[in-house]
């Protein structure tokens, strides 16, 4: 356990580092903090928190800077983000694809970073599905979706279907399941396995796991603003191997789906700091989120993507107002 004193210094540190992005000192520390006490003093303190991992002396300075597990401390236990109002413009009822561009863009402006913003996830149904013969043991499965989007995959099951086989197996699909969700077919199939011959209904838990795969690819899509904003923070335009990194992660769109994943499990604002865990596998990065809502359910999430050295305090205000503005424009459409 950290005394007060300790507690003290390392939250004025991460606040100093945080807004000027140099190592600190123990004499700009003794400044900062409002301590008497002496430079001596101060690093041995400096020391002992570099002890516990919460802070390291960069090899080129005198002065240190915080860990993964230094900015987790200050986040968890030091932070206290007042709910102001911040000049957010409201966002209009209009379509739900244009209130997520403009949420994804509002986070980005407000910020200063880069926004993000996960779609509303849709039931995954689908209207008809069929099977084509390809070679031996390789079939084209075509997925309709209600609306008429037309999907295809092939897949390899592992016993080698005849055409009649697999007419047989579209016909009892369309009949019986078109129009449900998949996850409402997988649980009569279930059901109704016994019922059904077993190559028929192997080929259909198949048909059931590629039709899901294939709507929530989809559906499923992450809006991104602002990449160009990294291109004017220190850390990254000093070193282009770390932006480098970053724009790899927005190209790699489903990397971003598994990070806001992980957030739309838990309620409230999220913050992930870069290194600390595999959920944000970049040391540079950290990701401030927030589900928003429709009608009380929650349906997608929203963040921001900056800096690990980022003013946490503003970007949970940001990050909150958002997710609240999403969740009334989408919850009061006409």
């Amino acid at each position: 356990m950290l005394d007060d004193r300790a507690k003290l210094l390392l939250k004025t540190l991460v606040e100093r580092y945080i807004a000027e992005g140099q190592p600190v000192g123990s004499r700009t520390l003794s400044r900062a903090s409002g301590l008497e006490l002496s430079p001596a003093t101060i690093r041995n303190v400096m020391s002992d928190l570099e002890g516990l991992g919460l802070i390291v002396s960069p090899h080129t300075s005198a002065g240190r800077i915080p860990t993964a597990r230094g900015y987790r401390l200050f986040v968890d236990t030091m932070l206290t983000a007042q709910r102001e109002h911040l000049a957010a413009p409201s966002l209009p009822p209009d379509q739900p694809q244009k209130v997520i561009a403009n949420a994804a863009n509002l986070l980005s402006n407000l910020s200063q970073f880069v926004g993000v913003v996960m779609a509303p996830r849709r039931a995954s149904a689908f209207r008809q599905i069929e099977f084509l013969r390809l070679s031996e043991r390789r079939l084209l499965v075509i997925i309709v979706s209600p609306d008429g989007d037309v999907q295809n995959r092939v897949i390899f099951p592992e016993v080698d279907y005849s055409q009649s086989q697999l007419v047989e197996a579209s016909n009892y699909i369309n009949a019986h399941f078109a129009g449900l969700s998949i996850e409402q077919v997988r649980d009569r199939l279930q059901s109704e396995m016994e019922q059904l011959r077993g190559e028929i209904a192997a080929l259909m838990q198949a048909a059931v796991q590629v039709s899901s795969e294939v709507l929530t690819e989809a559906q499923d899509e992450v809006v991104i603003a602002g990449e160009r904003n990294l291109l004017s923070v220190t850390d990254f335009s000093s070193d282009m191997s770390h932006l480098r990194r970053a724009f790899e992660l927005f190209e790699q769109k489903a990397q971003l789906l598994r990070l806001l994943d992980v957030s739309s499990k838990a309620e409230g604002v999220r913050i992930f700091i870069g290194g600390e865990s595999q959920v944000v596998p970049f040391d540079d990065l950290s990701i401030v989120s927030a589900n928003y809502e429709v009608d009380g359910e929650v349906v997608g999430t929203l963040g921001v993507i900056g800096p690990t050295r980022m003013p946490y305090e503003r970007m949970i205000q940001i990050v909150d107002i958002t997710s609240k503005l999403v969740t009334n424009a989408l919850s009061h459409r006409k």
